[in-house]
């Protein structure tokens, strides 16, 4: 069995570094200030999946009394483009891009709401194959949000664009 990007050393450290609370937060203060505020939490990272979580409070609440839209999309963005970093971190440099984004609303969402993307391996593959073809790849990730009770609040499914760089 070969390798897969997630099972280099740079992938490796890159799950380290990320799952570092401090390094996280520094990363996102400089990166991605709004999921910093937002208050975004990336509790797993794998080869195979992510799982980000979001919290209802003050900075996050909409009218009605739950989480807004848009926080429920960051965090579920975040649990795929994660792993599409993961993934990149071996090799030759591939940009990456949100190109469509589609959700589905079942449940007010109130207190800890968790995101998990279960794509790792198929984010991995379309990678290795931009950088082995030059070609982008497009993919469709899903990413699930449960409340504390297991109930599924929000489905996002996220259409990346990945395309290795010359």
């Amino acid at each position: 069995m070969t390798p897969t990007a997630a099972d280099t050393p740079q992938a490796a450290a890159f799950r380290r570094q990320v799952l570092t609370p401090a390094k996280m937060k520094l990363f996102m203060v400089q990166k991605l200030p709004m999921a910093w505020l937002a208050g975004l939490r990336l509790t797993q990272l794998t080869p195979e999946m992510a799982a980000v979580t979001i919290r209802y409070k003050y900075l996050t609440q909409n009218p009605f009394r739950s989480l807004y839209f848009a926080c429920l999309a960051m965090a579920g963005e975040m649990a795929s483009g994660i792993q599409g970093m993961m993934h990149v971190q071996a090799g030759g440099p591939v940009s990456m891009l949100v190109t469509g984004i589609q959700g589905d609303f079942t449940k007010k969402a109130v207190g800890l709401i968790t995101f998990t993307c279960p794509d790792g391996a198929r984010i991995a593959q379309a990678v290795a194959e931009s950088r082995a073809t030059g070609e982008g790849r497009t993919l469709i990730c899903t990413s699930t949000g449960r409340d504390e009770a297991g109930d599924v609040v929000a489905v996002f499914h996220l259409t990346w664009s990945f395309r290795a760089k010359k």
